[in-house]
């Protein structure tokens, strides 16, 4: 295995800025996706295809680069929420398992990544990492955590009916509840790190479906295209503003 000594890390810092784009991100994997699927006309099938080899390429890139590039972690991540919004679909849509189910299957495979990765490493840290072996686990969870994010995001308010603002509301409260836990009680900083992770995703896929779904339907019609253009444009500027950071940063470490 190699020491933090020998290699450099491969992952973002868990920032205010990564929050912000990590909910952009699911905003456009949301939006991205229904605009393969659904406005293309490709099918779940398909685009659970063309997603995954998205996903795939933006992995291999990351996995071998040497050290940690904001506009290749961000692809990955893109690609998992994208990826993960097709996984959602397919088993409600095409398995017919439903969100219910579906959310629980997703469940048991997140919580049996997580389990593999603490018995190999001990721990779930998810910042820093050096080891690609590490980082496989890290990217299966985010994988697992986005794709579930997405059916329990499609559970509010397909089955229990919140219109699509009022999912984005609630989920947005859970997401403010954990950041006060991390600063006003002793929980596990990990633990609270994987249920914002979660729920950022179901903000995202519901923001997403309010931007893109019909008034009729409690949305604001603007549509899956001009909404995905909208959060790449974002995505574009933030990821900008992480390398200028990153730049920053290794500036003042090496004076």
């Amino acid at each position: 295995m190699e020491q933090p000594g020998t290699s450099l890390n491969k992952v973002a810092q868990i920032t205010l800025l990564f929050w912000l784009m990590k909910i952009v991100a699911t905003t456009l994997g949301e939006t991205l996706g229904d605009f393969i699927a659904q406005t293309l006309g490709l099918g779940y099938s398909i685009g659970l295809a063309v997603t995954f080899l998205f996903f795939a390429t933006a992995l291999f890139l990351q996995l071998n680069a040497k050290k940690y590039i904001p506009a290749l972690y961000w692809l990955v991540i893109i690609g998992t929420t994208t990826f993960g919004t097709e996984i959602s679909d397919f088993i409600d849509r095409s398995l017919h398992l439903g969100y219910a189910l579906g959310s629980l299957l997703l469940v048991s495979l997140l919580s049996l990544s997580l389990y593999f990765w603490f018995k190999r490493f001990r721990n779930l840290e998810v910042y820093p990492i050096f080891e690609r072996s590490k980082e496989l686990y890290f990217w299966m969870a985010v994988l697992f955590s986005n794709s579930l994010g997405t059916a329990f995001g499609d559970f509010l308010s397909d089955d229990i009916e919140f219109s699509y603002l009022t999912g984005a509301v609630v989920t947005g409260f859970i997401i403010i509840a954990v950041v006060a836990l991390h600063y006003f009680t002793k929980i596990n900083h990990i633990l609270l790190f994987w249920i914002a992770f979660i729920f950022t995703r179901p903000f995202g896929a519901t923001f997403g479906d309010f931007l893109t779904k019909p008034l009729a339907k409690g949305g604001l019609d603007l549509g899956t295209l001009n909404a995905s253009l909208v959060s790449i444009a974002l995505m574009v500027l933030l990821i900008f503003l992480s390398h200028h950071h990153l730049k920053k940063n290794e500036i003042t470490n090496e004076v």
